[in-house]
């Protein structure tokens, strides 16, 4: 650093460079504290967002719980869903209030109305999420329930990686069924009972049981697959198809 003789050269010095670079300096610094602060201020709106949305989501689920599901109760179930779609979208909140929305519709039986909200639901959610997996399957059985078989199966489509593959199966089974094709719902069933026979605890045993047995009299712990589960599913994915509810 150069060094100066006298004080005064050295004020001097400042000054000009105060007169060089003094604002942009001061820009620069209250830039990176409008960064800090900013980027906090929004890390506590988005804190709020989700807070205030978990407490309408809640009341939804208060009013959705009720034993009688009277015409006031289901219009303030809309009323909440409504509030976090448009005002907390963002959230996941605002896609469970979706998916229980598609519940009643399909309870009421507007399909179109059920499919709507399922697809806004795949929309917005992370595709690789439980919760858009949840939606996939669901819309895949009002589809089936519209006749529309092939769009169906094709959501259908599943690798040994997805969590809920067993029950994909199952859904696989009762599409295939309802169209008549019994054979193909046989071998998506017996697939879903040697998924749950590995990793117990994603179906119910007993309505499987049930589907297997009245398509096929051996029991299902005697049923022998050609295929591992694996391998049966990524065949699965190539060949046939591609020839719970809501």
């Amino acid at each position: 650093m150069e060094s100066y003789r006298t004080e005064e050269e050295q004020v001097e010095a400042l000054r000009r460079w105060w007169d060089e670079n003094g604002r942009s300096t001061i820009v620069g610094i209250g830039l990176a504290l409008l960064a800090v602060f900013g980027w906090q201020g929004w890390q506590q709106y988005q804190q709020q967002q989700r807070e205030q949305a978990s407490d309408i989501y809640q009341q939804l689920l208060n009013s959705a719980s009720q034993a009688e599901l009277t015409p006031a109760r289901q219009g303030e179930i809309e009323r909440l869903a409504g509030s976090l779609k448009d005002d907390y979208s963002g959230t996941t909140y605002a896609q469970f209030a979706s998916l229980q929305l598609a519940r009643l519709a399909v309870a009421d039986g507007d399909l179109e109305r059920a499919e709507s909200e399922l697809r806004w639901v795949l929309s917005a959610a992370d595709r690789s999420s439980d919760i858009a997996l949840v939606a996939r399957q669901r819309l895949a059985r009002v589809l089936a329930s519209n006749g529309d078989t092939e769009a169906a199966l094709d959501l259908l489509k599943v690798t040994s990686s997805n969590p809920y593959v067993a029950s994909y199966q199952v859904a696989r089974g009762d599409t295939l069924l309802a169209a008549g094709r019994r054979a193909e719902a046989l071998e998506a069933y017996q697939l879903a009972w040697q998924l749950e026979s590995e990793n117990p605890g994603q179906l119910n045993t007993v309505t499987l049981q049930q589907k297997l047995s009245s398509l096929n009299p051996v029991a299902p712990t005697d049923v022998e697959l050609s295929q591992d589960a694996g391998s049966a599913i990524e065949a699965g994915s190539d060949s046939e198809l591609q020839g719970e509810g809501a």
